[in-house]
C-alpha cells in the first residue's frame, strides 16, 4: 500500500498494472474498501491498464492532516480528493470506474473536470442532474432507511457505537443472500474503523436532507458549478444489478438525455448492489469493452 499527501489528506491507495499503462482510477463505494476491486483490477492489468484505487476520506488508512478540517462527505469533496490524488501522481487524463459513493464521485468528476476524464464506468448509482437530492418514492424511501436513521441524533450515536455492525446490515440486505463470506467482510470491515468513518458517513447522508450540517467553504465554487450542470459529455457506462435492494433499478431509467457523449445502461440479472463483487467477470468484461471503445 502507498500513501501520498494532498493539502488536507494523507491518502492511502493501491496501485497495480504496468506503470506505462493507461490509468484507471477505481473509486470504492460505501460501505466498502479498495479490496473489492481486486478481481476487476486483475483483469484490467492483464489487458495493460494501470489501476489506482484509493481509500476514500474517512476509510481505512486515509487520514486528515489537521483535526480542524471539516469532515465533509459530499460528492464534490470526494471528487476534489480524486483530482488532488491524480495531480500528485502526475496523471493528467484518466478513466474512472466507481461504485456507489465512487460512482457519485465519478459523475461529479466529469461534471466539474470534464477535460481530465476519458470515460466513466458507474456501478449501482444513477446520475443525478445538478447533484440534486429529492425525497424519493415511498418504496425507495423505505430502502433508504439507513439515511433517515443517521438524521436522528440517537441513530448517529448508535452508528458511532458500532460502525461495523451498521455496515454489516447493508451487506446483508442490499443484495441476494450468499454473495460474500465472513472472511471477506471481516477484512473489508477493518476499513470502517477509521476514526472519521462515522463523521464522513453521517455528513454525507445528513447533508442531503438537513440544513446546517458541517460544510467546508473550499468546495463552494465546485458545489455551485455542479448545481448548474445537467448533462455530461464524457462517454459513460452504467451497470446496475437487477436485484439491487438499496437503489431500485427504476432509479436509473430514462437518463439518456443527460449524456451527450454516449451512454449505455446494462442491468445484470440476479445481481444486487455490489456488482463488481457479485459478478466480477461480467462487470470486468463490460468495463474493458467500454474502456477500449
Amino acid at each position: 500500500m502507498k500513501t501520498i499527501r494532498t493539502d488536507i489528506l494523507e491518502i492511502a491507495y493501491e496501485e497495480g498494472g504496468p506503470q506505462d499503462g493507461s490509468p484507471v482510477l477505481l473509486l470504492h463505494g460505501w460501505p466498502d474498501a479498495p479490496r473489492g476491486w481486486n478481481p476487476i483490477a486483475q483483469r484490467l492489468h492483464a489487458q495493460g491498464w494501470r489501476t489506482i484505487a484509493p481509500y476514500l476520506r474517512g476509510t481505512g488508512p486515509t487520514r486528515f492532516l489537521h483535526p480542524d478540517t471539516p469532515r465533509v462527505g459530499t460528492g464534490v469533496a470526494l471528487a476534489q480528493d480524486a483530482i488532488d490524488l491524480m495531480d500528485r501522481l502526475g496523471v493528467e487524463r484518466f478513466a474512472v470506474v466507481g461504485h456507489d459513493w465512487g460512482a457519485r464521485a465519478a459523475y461529479t468528476l466529469v461534471a466539474l473536470f470534464p477535460q481530465r476524464i476519458t470515460s466513466v464506468s458507474a456501478l449501482a448509482l444513477a446520475y443525478q442532474p445538478h447533484g440534486l437530492f429529492t425525497v424519493p418514492s415511498f418504496d425507495q424511501s423505505r430502502r433508504f432507511w439507513y439515511q433517515w436513521f443517521l438524521c436522528v441524533e440517537g441513530g448517529l450515536a448508535k452508528v458511532q457505537d458500532d460502525p461495523v455492525g451498521f455496515a454489516r446490515i447493508q451487506w446483508d440486505t442490499w443484495s441476494p443472500l450468499g454473495w460474500f463470506d465472513e472472511t471477506e467482510f471481516s477484512e473489508t470491515a477493518k476499513a470502517f474503523l477509521n476514526p472519521d468513518w462515522v463523521d464522513i458517513t453521517g455528513n454525507a447522508y445528513r447533508s442531503r436532507w438537513r440544513t446546517g450540517e458541517t460544510w467546508d467553504p473550499r468546495y463552494e465554487l465546485l458545489q455551485q458549478k455542479l448545481a448548474e450542470t445537467e448533462s455530461i459529455s464524457t462517454p459513460t457506462l452504467m451497470l446496475q444489478g437487477a436485484s439491487d435492494r438499496c437503489d431500485a433499478p427504476s432509479q436509473s431509467e430514462g437518463l439518456e438525455r443527460c449524456f451527450t457523449g454516449g451512454y449505455q445502461r446494462i442491468l445484470l440479472d440476479g445481481v444486487g448492489h455490489f456488482p463488481h463483487r457479485e459478478a466480477p467477470d461480467e462487470v470486468a468484461t463490460n468495463i474493458l469493452r467500454h474502456l477500449q471503445t
